[in-house]
């Protein structure tokens, strides 16, 4: 990373910002018993606050799920400064070849525009059906448009994945290729990834994965009206259009998704915008506290986030420098260094041993017919932890579980066994102790996701049952049990 790239730091009370501020919103987050992953604070241009709960770390991209829609937007906004295209083009104007035989009137008058805003004229979220195709642009065509576009508000993760195949038309390349040289290089992200459709389009409305700092970057570049280090990379006239309101959302004053919606941001309370993606990944740009806040977590209800953003940073931002206070600088930035999601200990019973262990370690467990396709598995017993080894077809995979500490590796099947909440191979640190004298649990952490997987292991004379749960997923939680008998 250049040294024009390489973002400042200081001490919160440079910039107008107390330390205890910044402390008081990580009390705030921790008696909500939010799960955090990361946080990056700005303000005027310089990082204030930064720390990541291992084994979450700087280094380690992020799944952003829905927070890929304002890349998505903003690459759009890149390629109509370009000549490309505009918002006021046709959908059906892009594919000739997917389009219906007798296409209705509304979508005959989708525009590029209504694709951006939501407001594409469907009454329900199309999404789920449209995924369950092979041609994603065909099924989402095929989708009935019950509203005239432009009237209607309909959050729509299929219609951010049209614009991407709209920019993979127009530009001969897939979406990802096309921002690196544009918006990636210049604003130092490096190792981007994106997920792709089967028809080989990156998905656009989700799969995006990037590093914390990249997030703050590329708020920070919004919140400069796209310039970023004296280059132009975004018109202004994109970034206001795309962080203004150009549709309502609802009439909830407490609400921070009902202040409107631009293109493909929302706004918020406060003179305030966003990008964000499910179960706490954050964008927030706050203009008239000339700051930027970049978060990634695994919460259920995101509108608890930012109240404390609200409560506990807003009104703390003050417009001058403060006196320095080293004391409470360095003791936010120590918190900060320290911050961990330790390993679970299980039950109040959770023990580092079993006699259980004695008499099921390095045994054969062949499983019954489940939907996940394993076959068969093993648990190895050491003093430093365990080994669960799982076998599916000719694929055998070891997970190594520490003992009071996360153990690192890569997964597949583990990933296959609960409904695909990593990519894979996924990276996966995991951990595991006795929870009662025939229960074994392993908590796997993919650690470049919000997710993780809680496995159950009950033991018995003859064989096990394995009951396993993932923390949060956009279906359900539990899975079916795998039963499993000694050979």
């Amino acid at each position: 990373m250049t040294a024009r790239n390489k973002l400042a730091r200081s001490a919160p009370e440079a910039q107008g910002v107390p330390s205890q501020a910044v402390s008081a919103f990580l009390d705030a987050l921790e008696h909500s018993n939010l799960e955090m992953h990361s946080l990056m604070l700005l303000r005027h241009g310089a990082v204030i606050a930064e720390g990541w709960w291992a084994p979450f770390g700087p280094d380690i991209p992020h799944m952003l799920y829905s927070l890929s829609k304002s890349f998505t937007s903003t690459a759009v906004g890149i390629a109509v400064a370009e000549g490309r295209l505009s918002v006021d083009d046709f959908v059906l104007s892009f594919f000739p070849d997917e389009a219906p035989a007798d296409p209705s009137p509304n979508l005959k008058a989708m525009r590029v525009r209504h694709l951006l805003s939501m407001s594409a004229g469907h009454d329900q979220d199309p999404s789920m059906q449209v995924f369950a195709n092979r041609n994603w642009v065909k099924a989402f065509l095929a989708q009935p448009v019950e509203h005239e576009p432009g009237t209607h508000f309909c959050y729509n993760t299929a219609a951010t994945y049209m614009l991407s195949a709209i920019l993979q038309k127009v530009t001969g390349e897939k979406l990802i290729r096309y921002l690196r040289p544009r918006l990636f290089e210049p604003l130092g992200i490096k190792g981007a990834a994106w997920e792709s459709c089967p028809m080989g389009i990156n998905t656009g409305g989700f799969g995006l994965s990037v590093k914390t700092e990249d997030i703050a970057r590329f708020g920070q570049l919004y919140l400069n009206k796209g310039l970023w280090n004296g280059k132009r990379l975004v018109a202004e006239e994109w970034v206001e259009q795309a962080s203004s309101k150009q549709i309502s959302n609802g009439d909830d004053p407490n609400s921070d998704w009902a202040q409107g919606y631009g293109y493909q941001f929302w706004r918020c309370r406060h003179n305030i915008f966003r990008g964000d993606g499910a179960f706490g990944q954050y964008c927030i740009v706050m203009p008239d506290q000339d700051a930027v806040l970049a978060i990634t977590s695994a919460v259920e209800d995101m509108q608890v986030v930012l109240n404390h953003v609200w409560d506990c940073l807003l009104p703390a931002m003050t417009p001058e420098a403060l006196a320095p206070n080293p004391q409470a600088a360095e003791e936010l930035a120590k918190r900060l260094a320290g911050l961990r999601i330790d390993p679970p200990a299980g039950a109040p019973a959770g023990e580092a041993d079993s006699p259980m262990a004695a008499k099921v370690t390095g045994r054969k467990i062949v499983f019954e017919p489940n939907e996940a396709g394993l076959v068969s598995g093993r648990f190895d017993f050491t003093p430093q932890g365990a080994q669960f080894t799982l076998q599916k077809g000719r694929k055998s995979e070891t997970i190594e579980c520490g003992q009071g500490e996360w153990a690192f590796g890569v997964s597949s099947l583990l990933d296959g066994w609960s409904a695909r909440v990593a990519r894979k191979p996924a990276k996966v640190a995991a951990s595991g102790v006795w929870t009662a004298p025939d229960v074994f649990q392993i908590t796997a952490r993919f650690y470049e996701t919000p997710h993780y997987l809680t496995i159950k292991s009950r033991f018995s004379e003859d064989g096990v049952q394995i009951e396993t749960k993932v923390n949060l997923n956009l279906g359900p939680l539990d899975w079916p049990t795998l039963t499993g008998r000694f050979e």
